[in-house]
């Protein structure tokens, strides 16, 4: 916190104060805000405060935060609902074509250890929402062995498209997170989604990352998987049969009702990515590539190739 202050007016009087030691300032703790830590000792926690735990407990994590975020979109192109704390802070964007385009922009380091974050965003009939973000996010350490979690609710309703494009997600060394993504298209939705992994920044290795991707269509399953990497998962993970070294890792899945009557041929694309039709109106395409950068250029070659189909 960083205090302003302001010099006397000219119709200020001159007067003399005592000096006195300042009276503490206490402020309501939010959950989505991270409370400071002293640099001295940690405070004092007492059994007999509601809400803790009896003596002998671990202490509660006071380090990590909970924070929502949510979109709606509407068919006129407005947002009735539009809304987040803590790290998420969505903003409209200028878009191109029928969508509606809202970036997240990161207000601040997240997720760390022990943080709960959930979005949630809704197509209504008839609307088109494309959502992106302005950077990576980075799962980092934080001050709790607590693993983060990061759950994803995304609803497409008749008629709709929802292009579901953010940024890549960087799995710091030391990091614990499972992303949950859920979506509920109704048989005519159409939708674009990406996923992209990065395991470890330059040089380093990765955390530990489960990814659980569960896309309903009509009320039926059309696709559910978990992938896990990094330290806390299977032998095997970065194997010849998994990730063969690479350190990313991604998908693209592409529903559309036109792929009913012109499905999509199974293919590789390249050497190291594959497109592979699902049992639905829907394809899915996953590669490894050695970085960010290539893997990026594979899914988007794969996203025209499949607009073109």
């Amino acid at each position: 916190m960083s205090l302003a202050v302001q010099p006397p007016g000219p119709e200020a009087e001159s007067e003399t104060v005592p000096m006195s030691a300042p009276e503490p300032v206490h402020e309501p703790a939010s959950d989505s805000t991270r409370e400071p830590v002293s640099a001295y000792e940690p405070a004092p926690v007492f059994a007999s405060e509601p809400g803790h735990a009896p003596p002998g407990a671990p202490p509660p994590d006071r380090a990590s935060l909970t924070a929502t975020a949510r979109i709606t979109a509407a068919p006129d192109g407005s947002l009735p609902v539009l809304s987040g704390d803590g790290p998420f802070a969505l903003r409209r964007t200028r878009a191109t074509g029928p969508y509606t385009r809202v970036t997240v922009v990161g207000a601040m380091s997240a997720p760390l250890g022990g943080d709960r974050l959930a979005l949630t965003a809704e197509v209504r009939d008839g609307a088109r929402l494309l959502v992106d973000s302005a950077a990576a996010t980075v799962a980092l350490p934080g001050c709790t062995e607590t693993p983060a979690t990061y759950d994803i609710a995304l609803t497409v309703g008749a008629d709709a498209e929802l292009r579901w494009l953010p940024e890549q997600l960087v799995s710091a060394a030391g990091s614990v997170l499972t992303v949950r993504t859920t979506v509920r298209l109704d048989a005519t939705a159409r939708l674009v989604l990406r996923e992209e992994q990065i395991l470890g920044r330059h040089a380093e290795p990765p955390g530990t990352l489960t990814t659980r991707l569960t896309v309903r269509h009509a009320g039926r399953p059309l696709l559910d998987q978990e992938l896990r990497y990094g330290p806390g998962a299977p032998s095997g993970w970065d194997g010849p049969a998994v990730l063969g070294g690479h350190r990313a890792t991604g998908q693209l899945l592409v529903v559309d009702p036109a792929f009913a009557d012109r499905p999509v041929a199974a293919r590789l694309l390249g050497e190291h990515a594959v497109l592979a039709p699902l049992a639905g109106p829907a394809a899915l395409v996953t590669a490894v590539a050695p970085d960010a950068l290539a893997l990026r250029r594979v899914l988007d070659e794969a996203l025209r190739l499949l607009a073109a189909t």
